[in-house]
């Protein structure tokens, strides 16, 4: 027998009272906009320290041991593309699989991974399952090893794709793209490097991605502090000792001070809370922490999977988180719960019939009621009751990447680690000596940056490090400059046969490498059609642009929910000043499996619409 639905009576919504709730919704909206107001500040971006001159060390590649000695490359290609992680790697695989060799990946790191080549810190795992995750486990036959991976099998997988792909032969890499100049009369680009190289590329993808760029916080002081730094995408194992799995024996007769409590620091804070004499944990803002559940893969379950399984469980995953009702979560994690959660709410009631207003409610309560008991494990796991209620988030599940680790919370028990909570303002200042907040000075022997990488849209192309200079002479940063300006999230205006991947207007989706792997398999079967037809220069007219700019500009339910939302990045720090500015603004509407369907569509019609063609 169903049980009775508290939240509609006779098919009318009813919202229970907060007796029966256990919470008042007015009062906890109460505590969540006072707590994201304390935090907003007018500096926006700018309150982080741009990585150069002096600071450019933070930025350097701690893996290489070697330089790659090679000569000077001149050569024309169909296509070069920027980038060796998943993105760039997906990008090659698909080119191939559509009859198309003569391309070449450029990377300025020492081997493929991208997130996963910089990213070394200990705990490093995806927060995504791996099944999903770790891209072409069909074409390599690979099974993970648990359903969520760490580190070091992510970045052998990348590896593995690499040789499987025999896309080692086809890569430059320890080598930086200084500058893309197109040249109209023949209709290439011009692609110069480090190396001196000069590659004329019929058409360039950029996959330089957004999370290897590190970001450090604009901490008055920040060049005083005498002991020893690094941020965590850079990790000194020569400092610490150990590896990516932890046993960092060195830090043994150590004070260390992590500034951060994201979704790195989550993960690498139980293995610095082990290690150290003393660790401090510095937090400006609690991240979301929920129970990881992490478990070996069944082999008898891999052996029962038929060709196409991950795509289909991809599918199954992407439509849970946009709404679409499936029969059965193939995933059934942290990610799929929320979205499950409201569904079953409102099954069988004809909610259909809900206004706006409501249906806006009855998400706020099932969020709330998700936050409640995320913060009940902390009550439950935390022993000192102070430490326990400054872990504690005040804001609702999408505002912020949530985490997922059954270690974190732990960790707060040792003697040996203190959190610092700086009341939402972050720290004060670094001396000599250490950190200050709040007038008191924690002196550290060593201070590490859990502070993230550069992944405002404003700073797109300074993440790329290198100029684009499209038709007439326009860059594309100044072209860039109010904003980005694309059409289907893959092309600009007065920058022809160039193609970005990534989070660029696009459909947006949590587990990255499935929307990298749709942008791929879409821009391959494009450059194949596109070689056949003999065309040699497509870009989208302004019109087109316009016209797409105002379907991913236009105010969405989104909208409202990220202005409620505590300052961070997918909010643009809480000072968007456009739908243009956060990493989760600017996207297509409909979601991502919408998104990849009108491509596909657009594609299918054959005749470009949108796009001047010669």
């Amino acid at each position: 027998m169903n049980k009775p639905n508290p939240f509609f009576s006779d098919g009318k919504l009813r919202i229970p009272t907060a007796e029966e709730l256990g919470f008042d919704p007015s009062e906890m909206r109460a505590r969540y906009d006072y707590e994201r107001d304390r935090r907003l500040r007018g500096d926006g971006y700018t309150q982080y320290q741009n990585i150069d001159g002096d600071l450019e060390r933070y930025n350097e590649d701690p893996h290489i041991t070697s330089k790659i000695d090679r000569a000077p490359v001149t050569e024309d290609i169909d296509i070069a593309v920027l980038g060796g992680g998943f993105g760039g790697m997906l990008m090659a695989a698909r080119l191939q699989e559509a009859g198309i060799t003569n391309f070449r990946i450029i990377e300025r790191a020492g081997d493929f991974g991208g997130t996963w080549y910089w990213n070394r810190y200990p705990g490093a795992q995806c927060d995504v399952e791996s099944y999903i995750y770790l891209p072409l486990l069909d074409e390599t036959g690979y099974m993970p090893k648990l359903k969520y991976s760490f580190q070091p099998e992510i970045y052998e997988h990348a590896q593995r794709i690499g040789h499987h792909f025999d896309l080692y032969s086809r890569s430059y890499f320890q080598t930086q793209v200084r500058e893309l100049r197109w040249d109209d009369a023949a209709a290439r680009w011009i692609v110069t490097t480090d190396r001196e190289d000069c590659i004329r590329a019929r058409h360039v993808v950029i996959s330089s991605g957004s999370l290897n760029r590190p970001k450090l916080p604009g901490i008055p002081g920040i060049r005083d502090f005498k002991g020893h730094t690094f941020h965590t995408s850079r990790w000194d194992y020569d400092y610490t000792g150990g590896s990516a799995v932890g046993n960092l024996d060195k830090l043994g007769d150590k004070r260390v001070a992590i500034i951060g409590t994201g979704a790195t620091a989550i993960q690498s804070i139980p293995h610095l809370g082990a290690a150290a004499k003393q660790l401090y944990v510095f937090q400006r803002t609690p991240s979301s922490v929920d129970e990881r559940r992490n478990r070996a893969t069944d082999p008898d379950w891999y052996k029962s999977l038929q060709p196409g399984w991950q795509q289909d469980r991809n599918d199954n995953f992407t439509k849970l988180l946009v709404g679409v009702a499936v029969e059965e979560d193939l995933v059934n994690d942290g990610w799929t719960e929320l979205f499950k959660s409201l569904g079953e709410l409102m099954d069988g009631t004809g909610s259909s019939n809900l206004t706006v207003a409501e249906l806006k409610l009855l998400g706020e309560i099932v969020d709330y009621q998700h936050d409640n008991r995320v913060r009940a494990r902390i009550d439950d796991t935390v022993k000192d009751k102070a430490t326990a209620e400054a872990l504690k988030h005040w804001y609702r599940p999408w505002c912020k990447r949530p985490c997922f680790n059954d270690d974190y919370l732990p960790t707060f028990n040792r003697p040996g680690v203190k959190l610092v909570d700086t009341g939402g303002k972050g720290v004060d200042r670094l001396t000599e000596k250490g950190v200050m907040v709040d007038g008191v000075e924690y002196e550290v022997d060593c201070i590490i940056f859990a502070t993230g990488f550069e992944v405002s849209r404003a700073t797109y192309t300074r993440q790329a490090a290198m100029e684009v200079i499209g038709r007439n002479g326009e860059t594309l940063g100044n072209y860039w400059a109010k904003g980005m300006r694309t059409y289907h999230g893959l092309m600009s205006h007065g920058f022809p046969n160039l193609y970005h991947m990534g989070f660029t207007q696009t459909g947006y989706t949590p587990n990255f490498t499935y929307q990298l792997d749709k942008q791929a398999q879409h821009l391959a079967k494009y450059f194949n059609d596109v070689q056949q037809r003999g065309l040699k220069a497509l870009e989208p007219t302004l019109k087109a642009e316009e016209d797409y700019l105002a379907l991913v500009l236009a105010p969405t339910a989104m909208t409202d929910y990220l202005a409620s939302c505590t300052p961070g990045y997918y909010n643009a720090e809480g000072s968007a000043k456009s739908e243009n500015d956060g990493f989760l603004q600017g996207h297509y509407p409909e979601g991502g499996l919408k998104f990849y369907e009108m491509l596909a569509e657009w594609r299918a019609k054959g005749d470009y619409a949108g796009l001047t063609v010669r």
